[in-house]
């Protein structure tokens, strides 16, 4: 079981990733070309929430019940705690990716109550652009074993 929700949680990373970018970059071009938000617009946007969202309820199945790594720091925290590797996965990607995670869904709903094109655009591309690096601060990139499962 763990092993189908890592490899899960890993690839649809790529698919956030790739979307972030889309969603972002049409928000960027929106905003300050003046474009006019769509019905695709308001897709992709909630598709690229719905995907953060879906990645931080994996994450933390992972987390809370099925990993290794986290089990072992939680039998002793303090000790987690002076291990960088434990520290990390134990703290700090657990925690930056529910900041960034509430920080897109914040941007969702302004964005949806906003009342003109481009500030729909402008609050996504604000929030969205903070959301994703939060997110890629804690990818753990440098690990290539763990860039695809």
């Amino acid at each position: 079981m763990y092993q189908t929700f890592l490899f899960i949680h890993s690839w649809l990373r790529w698919i956030l990733l790739v979307l972030a970018f889309i969603v972002i970059a049409k928000s960027y071009v929106g905003w300050l070309a003046g474009g006019v938000y769509k019905k695709s617009d308001n897709i992709m946007s909630a598709s690229f929430v719905g995907i953060i969202l879906l990645q931080l309820l994996i994450g933390a199945a992972l987390y809370v019940f099925l990993s290794p790594i986290t089990g072992t720091a939680f039998n002793d925290f303090g000790a987690a705690m002076k291990d960088s590797a434990l520290r990390y996965w134990a703290v700090e990607h657990i925690f930056a990716m529910i900041v960034g995670t509430v920080i897109a869904q914040i941007g969702r709903s302004k964005s949806k109550k906003a009342e003109t094109n481009q500030t729909k655009f402008k609050l996504q591309a604000i929030y969205y652009t903070i959301a994703i690096l939060i997110i890629l601060s804690r990818i753990p990139f440098g690990e290539a074993e763990r860039l695809f499962r």
